[in-house]
């Protein structure tokens, strides 16, 4: 079961999605250090889910914001080609 799915993820601020990466990242850091000193951890597959979470944050946090049909508008007008002078 994942540790946090796309839709709770979403439902979060960008500030709190941010110290959750930092906490998820922070213990994966500690389980690897676990295992690189020889030590067992009590669940390996916890660093499985652990990579999959916080590649689903920074999958959400890269996500291109939705534009508001107005703001459309207005760069279509700015990318309109102006007609050439002649002289």
């Amino acid at each position: 079961m994942p540790i946090l799915r796309v839709k709770e993820i979403r439902g979060v601020s960008s500030e709190d999605r941010q110290k959750r990466l930092r906490e998820l990242q922070t213990e994966l850091m500690r389980l690897r250090t676990m295992i690189k000193a020889g030590g067992s951890i009590e669940n390996p597959a916890r660093v499985r889910e652990l990579r999959k979470a916080i590649a689903r944050i920074l999958t959400v946090e890269n996500e291109p914001k939705p534009v508001k049909k107005e703001e459309k508008k207005k760069k279509k007008e700015e990318k309109k080609p102006k007609e050439d002078k002649k002289e």
